[in-house]
């Protein structure tokens, strides 16, 4: 079992992808959009069929009052895209696996902030965060659920 965390941004889209065992999240890369999240659907879904996915988790940035703002509602939108693609994917007989993994929402109030503080915390340096931090978001997101999924 593998699961992918996603982590929805303006500029790029992170990747953290789990161990087979479920114990651990680890970076799997950024893919840059260019302002529009939407354009990196098919490399997700590239991702998922070459690593075997069977679990997606998609940040759900809500407000810090817990309601959902114009960005959760796009997270909401994007993981609804991804599902009806992998569907048509596999309802054609173009899809690599033999059923769509499961997509989930997860809160990730902070985990932005979360990342920076393990980037500092890993000696690297403030300029080089840009281009890690969508991915340590990722790395955050995946593996709160992971920890959620083992106390339970």
């Amino acid at each position: 079992m593998v699961w992918l965390g996603v982590d929805l941004g303006n500029a790029r889209v992170g990747l953290a992808l789990s161990d087979p065992g479920l114990t651990f999240a680890h970076p799997a890369g950024n893919i840059t959009v260019n302002g529009d999240s939407f354009f990196a659907l098919d490399t997700v879904i590239d991702v998922i069929e070459d690593e075997g996915v069977d679990h997606v988790v998609v940040g759900l940035p809500l407000q810090m009052d817990g309601t959902e703002g114009r960005s959760a509602k796009k997270a909401r939108r994007w993981a609804d895209n991804l599902k009806k693609r992998m569907s048509a994917l596999l309802d054609d007989g173009q899809f690599a696996l033999t059923a769509v993994p499961a997509v989930t929402l997860v809160d990730e109030r902070l985990t932005t902030v979360s990342a920076h503080r393990l980037l500092h915390d890993a000696q690297i340096g403030g300029r080089q965060h840009r281009s890690v931090v969508d991915q340590q978001a990722a790395v955050v997101i995946l593996q709160t659920a992971l920890d959620s999924r083992e106390n339970r």
